[in-house]
């Protein structure tokens, strides 16, 4: 028996709140109001003192899994590795479904995010590539071929 009951979110801290989400946005997410928050609760949970944040949570049309993207305003937020490549140990990609996957590439690549290498295609039955979004965040985009 686990203590799991179901896939809430993943979280992402960055820089600027507004780029990363009309990144995610342009890829079809809808974002809900942004939220302020500091005081206990958020201090007790992060272990630090006096801390403050904005989120913003994104979803996917239809509901599911929701993406949470948190900017500190106190304290600052430390620098990560923006350009870290897919081997770096920690949370390396965000990855989505898409129709049309060579659409969405050139979707990113027009607003300035380009690949992390190539389109590969496994075993027929997926295409996926790698986009390097806002803040070096790679988003994984894959789309299951029609037979």
């Amino acid at each position: 028996m686990g203590f799991a009951q179901r896939f809430d979110h993943v979280g992402i801290t960055v820089a600027d709140l507004d780029t990363v989400t009309a990144f995610f946005v342009s890829l079809g997410l809808e974002a809900d109001q942004k939220m302020a928050i500091e005081g206990e609760f958020l201090d007790t949970v992060i272990g630090m003192t006096g801390a403050a944040t904005e989120i913003v949570m994104l979803r996917l049309p239809g509901g599911g899994t929701t993406l949470e993207l948190s900017s500190f305003t106190r304290p600052q937020h430390l620098p990560g590795s923006p350009s870290a490549p897919a081997n770096e140990l920690g949370l390396r990609n965000v990855a989505f479904q898409v129709e049309n996957l060579q659409a969405a590439v050139d979707h990113a690549a027009a607003a300035g995010y380009g690949l992390v290498g190539g389109i590969g295609e496994y075993e027929g039955v997926w295409r996926m590539a790698y986009v390097r979004g806002p803040e070096g965040i790679i988003v994984s985009l894959a789309e299951h071929i029609q037979k």
